[in-house]
């Protein structure tokens, strides 16, 4: 019991030197000039976040520290947030950076490392700093304070001795390349924010090993010129261990070269494209989905076989590059797989990150016999649009989409336009039925509401917490001392666990993608999924 006791008296005194220093830097901030430079603001916000987050999420889990206080100090530093940061990507960063922080603060007072006696005494120190007013942010982010601030802690050393890039006693770093802006930036929105559910959760546990696990994010707006940059910036810049979630099959062309020849683990992006899919497989590239030739061929067998559609009145409707070109392979395959040339299926294309369908809809005109089913390809915004333009010119067509659409961005752009839009479409799925019962879509959604109240569950984040347990898993059983190497070989040897999707996961030596299995879907007339058997 006295030992008990010495342990939370000492970390308490740590706590409190710890506190200090943040009350100083959140009453600069608070009170900071606007003339300091917009990267030196978001370095101290970021570190500032690792100090205030603590105080937060410690008082948080004392039931008798009054809720309006935490929520004051919570408002507050949104309000520094919003102001240091420049772009959507940046806020989302920073914001999770804090929620992060908030979680390892709760953790501390669950597991007795510090009491609520503590926890009060420096949320109210807290208080009594923003309510004054402190030295300008100019002070603060001196060059010798902004060194102290965000100093890298030192990395740790593999077995060989060596550091290990993006690993420290404190934290593991992964990075995420995809769209925060421009028609997909919901793509990467949903996909981060189910990473973060994930090593959020993770994290107030202890994270791995006791390395709290950090999501760094690079917004390469869904076009393949801007992705080297956004990749350079995570592997140079932020010296990240991994890449987790990168959104998109165009950009992938460009991401996965560049990771192979750093030998950077690539793990769980958002597509289900060939090109991340060799056989063998590269060592450095692991997916958790099924691919689209698999979500294609199972679509094509439920229009011929269950809807009773002859295969020439099948058209592909698909994005004009490699993410087009992987779906349409997949139908293609599909086609020939059921004994039948696949010389005539029609492509319908449009332009990345447009919603211009008008060459695709007057191609459709022209077919002979009319068109029955639309195989889509495409992102939400272009797919509404393509299903607006066509739905009253061929009453009855059925149109389906693969997972990579965004389902939920999808039914939200289908109802504004009425539920007649809506009722009907067709969606595959790599994960289940967000609106179901298993046990990895409750885990989800309640993480969801604890990290991140008010987001509505969609298929895109739990898709992006799938992933992100599935490596997690990987990361527990590589032990404390991890390296890429090291990782790699766990992965290629886990086979036939059960996350509670309802089938079993596994990878192998020749075998880097975890699921294989696709969920059928509909909307109703309501705007929500619906289970659909596709067999």
């Amino acid at each position: 019991m006295c030992a008990d006791r010495s342990n939370v008296t000492l970390a308490s005194r740590r706590f409190a030197k710890t506190a200090r220093l943040t009350l100083f830097l959140f009453s600069a901030l608070l009170t900071g000039t606007p003339g300091a430079a917009a990267g030196d603001k978001t370095d101290v916000v970021r570190d500032l976040a690792g100090r205030v987050g603590p105080i937060v999420g410690s008082a948080s889990a004392c039931r008798d520290i009054a809720r309006p206080r935490i929520q004051v100090i919570t408002d507050k530093f949104a309000a520094v947030i919003k102001e240091a940061a420049t772009n959507e990507a940046e806020r989302s960063d920073l914001t999770q950076s804090f929620d992060r922080s908030v979680a390892e603060g709760r953790n501390a007072v669950t597991t007795g490392r510090i009491d609520c006696r503590s926890a009060d005494r420096q949320l109210a120190d807290l208080e009594r700093s923003i309510g004054g007013t402190g030295p300008s942010l100019a002070t603060v982010i001196a060059p010798s304070s902004a060194a102290a601030a965000t100093a890298p802690t030192a990395p740790v050393a593999s077995g060989g001795g060596s550091p290990v890039r993006g690993v420290t006693d404190q934290e593991i770093r992964f990075g995420i390349a995809a769209p925060f802006s421009g028609s997909a930036k919901e793509l990467g929105r949903q996909m981060k924010l189910g990473i973060d559910a994930a090593f959020n959760r993770a994290n107030e546990t202890g994270g791995v090993e006791g390395r709290m696990l950090k999501l760094i994010a690079a917004d390469d707006g869904y076009e393949p010129t801007r992705t080297a940059d956004a990749m350079k910036q995570l592997y140079e810049k932020d010296q990240v261990f991994g890449i987790i979630g990168n959104v998109g099959t165009p950009t992938a062309v460009v991401a996965v070269p560049y990771a192979l020849e750093r030998k950077l683990l690539f793990f769980g992006a958002f597509t289900g494209a060939n090109v991340l899919r060799h056989d063998p497989p590269d060592r450095y590239v692991f997916n958790y989905r099924a691919s689209y030739a698999e979500e294609t061929d199972a679509v094509v067998r439920y229009l011929v076989k269950l809807r009773r559609i002859p295969i020439r009145q099948i058209a592909v409707f698909a994005q004009q590059d490699t993410y087009g070109d992987s779906g349409f392979a997949g139908v293609s395959k599909a086609v020939r797989a059921l004994g039948v040339s696949d010389a005539a299926i029609v492509r319908l294309n449009y332009k990345r990150n447009t919603v211009d369908v008008d060459d695709a809809i007057n191609q459709l005109k022209l077919q002979k016999p009319p068109i029955k089913a639309v195989v889509m390809v495409a992102t939400y915004r272009a797919a509404a649009k393509f299903i607006e333009k066509t739905h009253d010119l061929f009453p009855g067509m059925l149109y389906s989409n693969v997972s990579f659409v965004g389902s939920t961005a999808l039914a939200d752009e289908l109802m504004l336009l009425g539920p007649r839009y809506a009722s009907g479409v067709i969606v595959t799925q790599v994960v289940p039925a967000v609106s179901g019962y298993s046990s990895i879509v409750l885990e989800y959604k309640n993480a969801l509401a604890k990290y991140f109240p008010g987001e509505a569950p969609d298929y895109v984040s739990l898709e992006g917490y799938v992933a992100a347990n599935v490596l997690i898993q990987g990361l527990k059983r590589a032990g404390p001392q991890l390296d890429t190497e090291k990782l790699i070989d766990i992965l290629e040897n886990t086979r036939n666990f059960d996350l509670g999707l309802g089938a079993n996961l596994g990878f192998g030596r020749a075998e880097h993608q975890a699921s294989h299995k696709i969920w059928g879907t509909a909307l109703d007339d309501n705007g929500k999924y619906q289970a659909l058997e596709l067999e």
